[in-house]
């Protein structure tokens, strides 16, 4: 829900309202419902809303607090809110509102820094206090909601979008050389705190950054989930496993429902998003709108997978949604699609998130996903050899199924002046690997996916496409105490069955057979993977534009070797080659960055 944007100055003088009311106006599709500026000596806050929980204008934003001087800002949903406004209202606390907004500013004002620890949900925060002129931002555990930072020697601007900033202006958008090796190498992930423009830096997930009026910065990680055995859980069997992550993602769907507008279900006809329509309709849910989206086969590849989202939403008789999209109907949507992204996204399911989020927002404002069970529950094909992996072998064997690239295909693709030095994403993943907290091998890939991989891909995906038509998404499987139940469970019931045989045992007690005992499935875009026709012609227009050709990031020949090929060089995750190039240079094109 919604869109920021602010300013704190730094060199004293007053906050530029101008510029943080143009950041906010790039917002306009993420809050098409209200808006509003605030402002006071060195600092400046924007919003722009979507009006879910209380849609009074009571709680408009910014919110501010006149009686305890605190004034915020907040985008994501704050799931716990009417338990915490309780808490607050016996502490003493009176409210003008009735949304999670005024809670959070209060949740605040009762426990300083401390207020998030409180707070359930998706959530980036901004918080300025009159009298002292402290300002505070914090971020969502799993970082579902994303906040992007553009540092000056005299201000710091934010937002919930990097083009948002763009268009603040003062932004150095050279490209982060190590940021572009993590891109082409780590499947296009560029772990926080950077991004793919020198400029732009993203506040961690689980964090929270204090700006003293004193010039002091401080910031402090505030969870961090343990990857290891709970000695409080070592007599469970493998039932009572079942049974405690059942009754948390129960717990998780539940809490997902808060809303003042309907809430529908992302129905891809998997595993993790049936649970979810599964689990909405044992609790009573009736009428429950679901939507599956399918494409054209190309290449022989299938493009849709209606048969199982059919056979889920008649099992719980949902109010269903197919739809279709013909092939040649993707470039159009695809442009659609790169302006929407507030960093390049090279998974084309991020084209069938934007084509079915289009399509739902016609119904709804609200849906839940199944995003992140594969991360979580051990469902991807590179997760088996780790468990079997030796601790010094665990980068080598995790590596060979998920890099692009290493350090010598990077010279191959770039030329000289952009190659980072060694070799950023190896590194990356070796430091992570070797933190405490992960009791094996299979544990530090599964904590590197859920707290860095996921946040940076699927997640950022999904917020972006689905916001860039106002709807709102939200992710039961993130729920943050069902993560720190997931991370603890042994990984051979994770890893059972193929992967997720822990989640496949519990949807045998509520779903349909054939959508759990079935291949793996994706949102399928063929399109995307099979280079052809105008979506071809799009890549290497792009790739040949001037504007390319005056950055030149890539080495000519190299790029003319995949063009002569276009589908021949893939990635270990089956990615196009060529589409990773291309669509880095499509983002930088459509974002006017040169």
């Amino acid at each position: 829900m919604c869109g920021l944007a602010g300013e704190v100055r730094l060199d004293g003088s007053r906050a530029d309202v101008a510029a943080v009311e143009r950041m906010a106006d790039t917002m306009n599709d993420r809050g098409p419902d209200d808006g509003g500026a605030w402002s006071q000596g060195r600092v400046a806050l924007a919003h722009r809303r979507l009006r879910i929980i209380d849609l009074s204008a009571a709680s408009g934003q910014p919110i501010v607090d006149s009686a305890a001087g605190v004034t915020g800002v907040f985008n994501g949903c704050i799931y716990n809110y009417q338990e915490v406004r309780a808490e607050l209202a016996a502490l003493g606390h009176r409210f003008f509102s009735t949304g999670d907004s005024e809670v959070v500013v209060k949740a605040y004002v009762e426990w300083g820094d401390d207020f998030v620890d409180h707070l359930i949900g998706m959530f980036a925060i901004a918080l300025v206090e009159r009298d002292s002129g402290r300002v505070v931002l914090a971020r969502d555990r799993l970082g579902i909601k994303p906040l992007y930072l553009a540092e000056t020697p005299t201000a710091v601007r934010f937002a919930s979008t990097l083009p948002a900033l763009l268009a603040g202006g003062d932004v150095d958008t050279s490209i982060d050389r190590v940021a572009l090796a993590h891109y082409l190498s780590f499947h296009s992930i560029v772990p926080p705190p950077r991004t793919i423009l020198t400029g732009v830096r993203k506040l961690p997930p689980a964090t929270v950054r204090v700006y003293e009026p004193g010039g002091e910065v401080r910031e402090r990680t505030y969870w961090s989930p343990s990857f290891e055995r709970n000695p409080a859980h070592a007599g469970w069997t493998e039932k009572d496993w079942q049974d405690a992550l059942l009754e948390s993602l129960t717990t998780a769907v539940q809490r997902r429902m808060v809303a003042d507008v309907p809430v529908g279900v992302l129905l891809s006809g998997g595993l993790d998003s049936s649970l979810v329509v599964a689990l909405l309709a044992n609790q009573g849910q009736t009428g429950l709108a679901t939507f599956s989206i399918g494409f054209d086969a190309v290449g022989g590849r299938s493009g849709d997978e209606f048969s199982y989202s059919d056979l889920v939403a008649q099992r719980f008789g949902t109010d269903h949604h197919q739809i279709k999209v013909n092939a040649r109907d993707l470039v159009e949507p695809l442009e659609s699609c790169v302006h929407a992204m507030a960093e390049p996204m090279v998974s084309h399911d991020c084209v069938a998130f934007y084509l079915l989020s289009e399509a739902v927002a016609k119904h709804l404002k609200v849906v839940q996903s199944g995003q992140g069970a594969d991360e979580i529950l051990g469902g991807y094909h590179w997760y088996p050899p780790m468990a079997s992996a030796a601790p010094d072998a665990a980068v080598d064997t995790y590596g060979r199924a998920f890099f692009d690239r290493d350090a010598a295909g990077l010279a191959e693709v770039l030329n000289p002046a952009w190659v980072a030095a060694g070799d950023p994403a190896r590194e990356f993943v070796t430091a992570h690997f070797a933190r405490p907290g992960a009791g094996s091998a299979i544990d530090a890939a599964l904590r590197i996916d859920t707290t860095v991989m996921l946040t940076d891909d699927p997640v950022k995906r999904v917020d972006n496409m689905t916001m860039a038509h106002g709807l709102e998404a939200r992710v039961p499987f993130l729920d943050h105490e069902f993560v720190e139940l997931a991370a603890s469970c042994p990984a051979e019931l994770k890893l059972a069955q193929g992967g997720k045989g822990v989640l496949k045992e519990i949807g045998r007690r509520v779903l349909p057979w054939e959508v759990i005992d079935r291949p793996k499935g994706y949102f399928p875009v063929p399109g995307l993977t099979h280079l052809e026709g105008k979506l071809l012609d799009r890549v290497r227009d792009a790739l040949s534009d001037p504007a390319a050709r005056a950055r030149d990031l890539y080495r000519r020949e190299y790029v003319d070797t995949l063009l002569a090929d276009p589908n021949a060089e893939l990635t270990p995750l089956q990615g196009n080659k060529l589409w990773q190039l291309g669509l880095l240079e499509m983002w930088l094109q459509t974002h006017g960055i040169h």
